[in-house]
């Protein structure tokens, strides 16, 4: 069973700012609750073949993986992938405007586990977009928190 979660948010800020914030990987451990580090592979700033390794938490596992970009619309989209491990992930962010302020932020995930993961996919779903939800709420907390963003 694939797991795919989508979810999304609006972040009273303009949606430059937003996606300059969000589609630099340097910036994840303060957004995502669960991500520990992040160390570039390839020098920044954020490009299409771009790596970098990310240390996490889920469901109470320690996750090493290196994300590759592999497509980047600079303000639009940006698509990052890994391979490696039980469980393939890409994940995709999104960005657009609702109004001179206002930008509409997506969080895609979407992955095929294999073996134990497999069964366990509906559990990680669910976990997942609980997360991603928080980690959403959280960068719009730290967006909006400051007058001209971060």
């Amino acid at each position: 069973m694939a797991v795919d979660v989508l979810t999304e948010i609006v972040i009273g800020r303009p949606c430059a700012e937003v996606a300059g914030y969000a589609a630099d990987p340097s910036h994840a451990p303060q957004w995502y609750a669960n991500i520990e580090s992040v160390r570039w592979q390839t020098p920044p700033p954020v490009q299409v073949g771009s790596r970098m390794d990310f240390v996490a938490r889920f469901l109470g596992r320690r996750l090493a993986y290196t994300y590759e970009i592999v497509d980047l619309v600079p303000g639009e989209r940006i698509v990052m992938r890994t391979a490696q491990g039980p469980f393939p992930m890409e994940t995709t962010y999104t960005w657009q405007p609702v109004d001179a302020t206002g930008t509409r932020m997506t969080l895609r995930n979407r992955g095929e586990p294999s073996g134990f993961g497999r069964v366990a996919a509906p559990v990680m779903a669910a976990a997942m977009r609980r997360a991603n939800e928080k980690d959403l709420a959280r960068l719009k907390r730290l967006l909006e928190g400051s007058p001209h963003g971060v």
